[in-house]
């Protein structure tokens, strides 16, 4: 007998469980009434969002996601339902997903696997299940599985044991970069070792820091790929098995490396600007690359008309960074103003100058002027109801090269989690999908131009030098000892570690951002602020 699958890789709002009802009923009926689907399999959590964190700690927000659960069996027939949802057994709470058909519950199934690390804390609000669960349909024992439980040795086979002919999985697995194919290759093995079919849903959409790329996929019992949706696209596709063997589909294609870290980007910022509801973007556009990159990045999320530059020039600032600056606003299409910050950043030096006699001057002064910038920047995004992006890159959260209320200013940091070296990456990517920036914004030194003459180099290790120390401290934990036994200089090693320890209160401080690597700033790293460590 053959059986339709639908898989549907959806994008879910946290929290909003009327309308992620309303998603799901309208999604089952398209999949019943237009692709002819029998079964429709949904992402984990479907109801509630995920990650919905210390919202599963509320009573009525439980009560409130079990109720619709009923209220969604009632709600569609012709076509069965696997939804994912927080399950409230007595005094404990289960990360479940149940099979809704005709009405009624056909199976429900409490994931066994809770992760704990990185970005995951599931432990602190779910039980973990203990028993596989297979339900019969059209003719096929089918075993039900939520995300970490396919990563874990044993349960796909306990499934099989069990009396599974085909697994559904359903899942929230975060997108960071090379993500995509450690996961296949991770449950291409498991299913080749077990020889049982999978199906893999996963979800999509940006969820503040987290973005959920989709790359949905069907496994055979061979370990073999033979359907693939796209990756960061929302869209319902249908699987065809005879019994339990999978009629051979379609497999989109993977971006690569660099193309997959934009594409996450700006469904990020798409996203975070969408669903909480502001008017659109804007930013302070310096001449320099990080900024340039952001403008771009907005542009692909949002659409020109949505964006919105503003050029602060100071003192400081050379001809060829507002001549730049404005090519990238007119090469994308973007209104932008030009606002001087010269008679700002007097006023509050007049105001300081007593005080500040005798003195010399040092980064005091540079900070005026990125604080003028960032109150001017937050005035403007104030009064239009638009999300100011901040454009500090890794390179710089991770050792402070950045001001407090200045620079830093802002609701949302889009490339916070990306390294220096990989912006000057993604610009030539983007600029090999059409002219965003300029040549010579890529090839310049870097400056943040608070004063005469100044490159990021008078201050920093060459960043091709810094970036590699970081990640191997940041997201590797690798001690001072092991790095310097790598090849760097010792000298780098400790100034970089000594920054990165010593900046921790300001990283606290900063808006979130989109997580691209394995460990960015946020639910990745939690140290903490006032500590006697030292990793040098």
């Amino acid at each position: 007998m053959t059986l339709k699958i639908a898989l549907a890789q959806t994008n879910f709002l946290v929290g909003n469980i009327a309308a992620n009802v309303d998603n799901i009923a309208q999604a089952a009926a398209h999949a019943r009434d237009e692709l002819g689907a029998d079964i429709i399999v949904f992402p984990e959590l479907t109801l509630t969002g995920y990650p919905a964190e210390d919202l599963l700690l509320r009573d009525d927000f439980i009560n409130a996601a079990n109720n619709a659960l009923y209220q969604l069996a009632d709600r569609v027939t012709g076509i069965a339902m696997v939804v994912g949802f927080p399950e409230r057994d007595g005094d404990k709470l289960y990360n479940s997903a149940a099979v809704l058909h005709q009405g009624a519950i056909l199976a429900c199934y409490r994931k066994r696997a809770l992760p704990n690390y990185g970005v995951f804390d599931e432990q602190r609000y779910f039980i973990a299940g203990t028993q596989p669960c297979v339900f019969e349909f059209n003719g096929t024992f089918i075993g039900l599985t939520i995300c970490e439980d396919v990563w874990k040795l044993g349960i796909i086979e306990d499934n099989k044991q069990a009396g599974a002919e085909l697994l559904l999985t359903i899942n929230a697995s975060p997108f960071n970069s090379g993500k995509i194919h450690q996961r296949e290759a991770t449950i291409c093995s498991q299913v080749k070792t077990a020889q049982i079919p999978l199906v893999y849903v996963n979800q999509i959409g940006g969820q503040d820091e987290l973005i959920f790329d989709g790359a949905s996929f069907v496994v055979d019992a061979q370990g073999e790929i033979v359907f693939r949706a796209e990756e960061f696209k929302e869209q319902i596709s249908v699987v065809e098995f005879e019994g339990n063997k999978s009629i051979k589909s379609t497999c989109a294609p993977l971006y690569n490396e660099v193309s997959s870290e934009y594409q996450a980007l700006v469904l990020g910022i798409k996203d975070y600007v969408r669903k909480n509801g502001f008017q659109g973007a804007i930013l302070g556009l310096s001449g320099g690359i990080d900024s340039a990159l952001v403008l771009a990045l907005a542009v692909d999320a949002l659409g020109a008309e949505h964006v919105e530059a503003v050029l602060l020039p100071s003192r400081y600032t050379q001809d060829m960074s507002n001549e730049d600056a404005i090519l990238e606003a007119k090469a994308l299409g973007v209104h932008y103003h030009i606002i001087p910050i010269e008679p700002a950043v007097n006023a509050f030096t007049g105001m300081l100058a007593d005080i500040f006699a005798g003195t010399v001057k040092d980064a005091t002064e540079e900070n005026i002027q990125a604080r003028c910038r960032g109150v001017i920047l937050m005035a403007l995004s104030n009064k239009q109801g638009k999300l100011l992006l901040t454009t500090g890159n890794k390179s710089e959260m991770s050792v402070g090269y950045a001001t407090l209320y200045g620079d830093m200013s802002g609701g949302f940091a889009p490339i916070k989690d990306v390294p220096k070296m990989l912006v000057y990456r993604l610009a030539r990517y983007r600029n090999s999908l059409s002219s965003a920036i300029p040549e010579r914004v890529i090839i310049r030194p870097p400056s943040a131009e608070l004063a005469p003459g100044q490159v990021d180099q008078d201050s920093l290790p060459p960043y091709d030098v810094l970036d590699p120390i970081l990640e191997r401290y940041i997201e590797k934990d690798q001690s001072a000892d092991e790095i310097i036994a790598a090849g760097f200089r010792r000298e780098d090693v400790a100034r970089a570690i000594s920054l990165v320890d010593r900046n921790e209160y300001k990283r606290r401080q900063s808006p979130p951002c989109i997580r691209i690597t394995g460990r960015a700033f946020g639910r990745d790293r939690r140290y903490p602020i006032t500590s006697g460590y030292r990793g040098i």
